[in-house]
C-alpha cells in the first residue's frame, strides 16, 4: 500500500485557520495538496457583566460541558482572566475527541465522553447524566448553536445555563478563485460552514461546485448539502483524523 494515498489530490480545507493547520498536515503527509479556505472566523466574545456573572458560577457546577475545541480555547482563556479555577468535585465533559484532547492538553481531567457517538445526542445517552434533577450544568460553547442538549438536560431536571464565549462570522472568500484551483474534493465540518460557502458563490459557481465530492464529518451537515442540491457527500468519523481516513477511504475508491 502506497504510503501515499492522497498524492496529487487538491483538497479543500474549510476549517476556520487557527484550526485548519493538523488536518492539512495529515493531507500534506499523505501526499494530497491543501488549499485553506477558511469559511468562519472566530473572535473572543466581549465580557459584559452577564458573561463575568456566568462565569464566576463555573465553580458551583456538578458539570462543565465543552462544546468544542474553540470552548476549551476560549472558555478557559476567560477563566484564566478571571482567576476562576475548577473545583476538584465538577466533572468535565466534552461532545467529541477534538475537545477532548484540547482539554487534556490544557491539563484538564475529562470525566464525560461519548463512545461512540460524537455529538449531543451521544453525550445525553451516557449514565451519569441521565438522573440528574436538581444539578447544576454550565454548557460551554460559542453564540448560537443547537439548543437540544440544554433542552434535554432541563427536561431531566438540571439547571441549566451558557457560557458563550466566541463568536462565529462568516469569513469573505472568492468563489470564483476556490473554482480556479480546481479542487478534487472539499471538507466541511459545521452545516454553518456550508452555508456561508453556498451563500458566497454566484449562480454558475454553485453549478460547478456541485460535482466536486463533499466529505463532511456528520449526518446532519451531509443533509443539509443534500438540501443544496451536491451530488456526491459522503460522511466520515468526527475529527480531524475522521477526515482524513474518510479521504484516504474515498481516494482509493475513486483509484
Amino acid at each position: 500500500m502506497t504510503d501515499t494515498p492522497l498524492k496529487g489530490l487538491r483538497i479543500v480545507v474549510t476549517r476556520p485557520r487557527a484550526q485548519a493547520f493538523s488536518l492539512a498536515q495529515g493531507i500534506e503527509a499523505a501526499g494530497g495538496i491543501p488549499l485553506i479556505l477558511p469559511l468562519l472566523e472566530i473572535a473572543a466574545t466581549e465580557i459584559n457583566q452577564d458573561f463575568s456573572e456566568r462565569l464566576h458560577a463555573l465553580p458551583d457546577a456538578n458539570f462543565v460541558i465543552f462544546i468544542s475545541p474553540n470552548a476549551v480555547r476560549f472558555g478557559l482563556e476567560a477563566l484564566r482572566r478571571a482567576g476562576v479555577v475548577f473545583s476538584p468535585s465538577i466533572q468535565i465533559a466534552a461532545v467529541g475527541q477534538g475537545t477532548v484532547r484540547a482539554l487534556r492538553e490544557a491539563g484538564c481531567r475529562v470525566a464525560l465522553v461519548p463512545e461512540t457517538q460524537f455529538d449531543s445526542e451521544g453525550l445525553l445517552a451516557l449514565p451519569a447524566l441521565q438522573q440528574i434533577d436538581g444539578q447544576r450544568m454550565i454548557i460551554v460553547r460559542g453564540e448560537g448553536g443547537r439548543e437540544l442538549l440544554a433542552e434535554v438536560l432541563r427536561a431531566r431536571g438540571a439547571r441549566v445555563d451558557y457560557l458563550e464565549c466566541y463568536a462565529r462570522r462568516p469569513a469573505t472568500f472568492d468563489g470564483a478563485s476556490l473554482l480556479a484551483e480546481h479542487p478534487d474534493v472539499l471538507t466541511v465540518t459545521s452545516s454553518e460552514a456550508l452555508d456561508v460557502l453556498w451563500d458566497g458563490l454566484d449562480d454558475a459557481a454553485r453549478a460547478a461546485i456541485l460535482d466536486v465530492p463533499l466529505l463532511v464529518i456528520h449526518p446532519r451537515i451531509a443533509a443539509r448539502a443534500h438540501q443544496h442540491g451536491w451530488r456526491n457527500v459522503q460522511t466520515t468519523a468526527a475529527g480531524d483524523d475522521g477526515l482524513l481516513a474518510g479521504l484516504i477511504a474515498w481516494a482509493a475508491r475513486e483509484n
